[in-house]
């Protein structure tokens, strides 16, 4: 067979950057996306293509140029994504939008994209990145995620869905890793005379999570297994052994027992 042909969005730094540089080591033909091309000149890692998983025509555009020039396209790594933080109350409803927007239609909107071709040679891959947040509502990072427990449900439908055109969907959802996730995401104003006195604390302890993160490199090696298996898995979770765990004391817990876990973590 000839050489496979993935794309990642939100490819040009972080863990998507490592999810194309490791594939493209492995001998696939790795495509990246990034909303403003410019912003990375000197960018030689694999294909580079602009494209905003915001807007329709964006994506459209994109996938049909790998198309068009490769012929077929294997692999998609919905990556792109943003953060968000803050009290529920005090988010801003606008930035609640654009986190849905990104973190949720977008990787629907590429999906769509790319499904018609994936039918049409007789298979594909497509792997969300979501997180381990995804499955609980954590302080201060509730609409964060929700966003990516929205796309853990959505998979679990969309891979019954197309599993008869021999398409596997799944995700990945990786706990604190070493990007520059913290820097780029939205966060609420911390205010004097907010009623969310503890949010600032939260926030630092959050930012340091993520700069003491594991390396991304990861989170690559499991989407490189992923799309060397015959029948993947539906969730696969990477990341810290505590952040991990998390998620089975959340299963075998009592609701307000694990609430309180939480808040003693996060101080509140």
């Amino acid at each position: 067979m000839s050489q496979k042909t993935v794309l990642v969005t939100g490819g040009s730094s972080g863990i998507g950057k490592s999810i194309g540089s490791f594939l493209k080591s492995k001998g696939y033909l790795v495509y990246g996306t990034t909303r403003n091309k410019s912003n990375h000149p000197d960018f030689s890692e694999f294909h580079l293509l602009e494209m905003d998983v915001r807007n329709v025509d964006s994506i459209q555009s994109a996938v049909q140029k790998i198309i068009s020039k490769e012929g077929r396209l294997d692999i998609l790594v919905n990556n792109a994504g943003i953060g968000i933080t803050g009290p529920i109350e005090e988010t801003p409803h606008e930035e609640i939008l654009k986190a849905f927007e990104t973190n949720f239609h977008g990787p629907l909107n590429v999906s769509k994209a790319v499904l018609p071709q994936m039918r049409e040679q007789g298979g594909g891959y497509i792997i969300n990145i979501t997180s381990i947040a995804g499955y609980m509502g954590l302080p201060f990072r509730g609409i964060y995620s929700a966003t990516k427990g929205a796309i853990e449900l959505t998979t679990e439908a969309m891979r019954m869905e197309v599993k008869d055109s021999g398409i596997h969907i799944c995700n990945i959802a990786p706990g604190d890793f070493a990007t520059n996730i913290a820097s780029g995401r939205y966060h609420v104003p911390v205010s004097e005379n907010s009623a969310y006195k503890k949010y600032g604390k939260t926030l630092e302890m959050m930012n340091a999570h993520v700069d003491k993160g594991q390396d991304p490199i990861l989170v690559a090696k499991t989407v490189f297994k992923i799309i060397n298996t015959t029948h993947p898995k539906v969730h696969y979770k990477v990341g810290a052994p505590m952040q991990r765990f998390s998620l089975v004391l959340k299963k075998i817990l009592p609701d307000k027992l694990y609430e309180k876990l939480l808040m003693n973590h996060y101080k509140l």
